[in-house]
């Protein structure tokens, strides 16, 4: 594990490594003061609920309290690039999404390099994305969707411009499915939701979260889940990749990543209170109900797969041409 990560992270600028004299400390006493962890979103959102619901559990087995701060704006970049900056002694983490893949490419300059600027630390948890109609609307599944509405003008609804229903609708519908589909973004998943709920407009593609309640109580029909395998929240929902899309997968997830050269032990350390965290019967329970699954895993792990996702998104992003917002 040392060697993959000091292989990932020795191309970093020295403009945004750790300055010399924060490796000085040594892990042995880590942690001796709260861990700061820096939420790349607003109160009350996906990263921001799992990284408290995390947070007290994680103190328990660092022996610290773990101290949740919100630094929103720019799409999750403004924590990126503070966190990016700071000392690499593990008392300031950053807890974020997909975005931060996203966003190597979305903007023109987000102001860090994923792969390199960061420690990845742990890929706490995901949550697959939904393709949900009004119920008015005829079709029973995506195959049926696409069949109907081919060469016809629909709008569908995201939680806003960039994020990873969107993306996953414009490649899905518009590039493999050669839909007319007209995006129409909201500020949020919840103002999606709605407005789907009252067909204005029929049709949304959405994170798991905001839409399980409304398909099991029958007020969503849900034409596909954008999961490799089916979901147990939703066993008769078929895949995207069953409607016909082989190899289609998009997740959106909540990770915890460090500035760059963050010693291996203190990643090694977090890490571990992490996935004791993730596996606590009570966290799996309040996760599950959020529409969230806990990943638990190594920082290699994670450190082999943000790569993979930066190069995912950026291929659709310009395949899309999408912008922000």
């Amino acid at each position: 594990m040392n060697r993959l990560i000091a292989a990932l992270f020795a191309a970093a600028p020295l403009c945004l490594c750790a300055p010399a004299q924060a490796q000085t400390q040594g892990p042995a006493d880590y942690p001796n003061k709260p861990v700061r962890v820096i939420v790349s979103f607003a109160p009350a959102g996906p990263v921001d609920v799992i990284a408290r619901m995390l947070a007290q559990k994680m103190g328990e087995k660092l022996g610290q309290s773990v101290v949740v701060e919100n630094r929103a704006g720019a799409g999750g970049n403004i924590a990126a690039r503070f966190v990016a900056g700071v000392p690499a002694d593990g008392y300031v983490v950053l807890a974020t999404s997909s975005a931060l893949a996203v966003n190597q490419t979305l903007y023109k300059d987000p102001g860090y390099d994923a792969p390199k600027h960061f420690t990845p630390i742990a890929l706490a948890a995901s949550s697959p994305n939904m393709i949900v109609v009004h119920p008015s609307v005829a079709s029973n599944n995506l195959r049926e969707f696409i069949r109907d509405y081919k060469g016809k003008p629909v709008a569908y609804a995201t939680a806003g411009v960039g994020s990873t229903p969107h993306l996953t609708a414009e490649n899905l519908l518009r590039v493999q499915a050669g839909l007319d589909a007209v995006h129409v973004p909201f500020q949020g998943g919840g103002p999606a939701v709605t407005a789907v709920l009252g067909g204005q407009p029929p049709l949304g593609s959405i994170s798991l979260p905001p839409t399980l309640p409304h398909i099991k109580a029958g007020k969503l029909k849900a034409l596909a889940v954008t999961s490799l395998k089916r979901i147990d929240a939703l066993p008769n929902v078929p895949t995207v990749v069953e409607s016909g899309f082989p190899d289609f997968e998009d997740y959106t997830w909540v990770a915890f990543l460090g500035p760059a050269n963050m010693p291996p032990a203190i990643v090694a350390k977090l890490n571990a209170a992490i996935n004791d965290a993730l596996r606590d019967p009570g966290i799996k329970e309040r996760l599950a109900a959020t529409g969230f699954e806990g990943t638990p895993g190594t920082p290699a792990e994670f450190g082999a797969y943000l790569p993979k996702e930066v190069a995912k998104w950026s291929k659709i992003i310009k395949d899309t041409g999408a912008v922000p917002q």
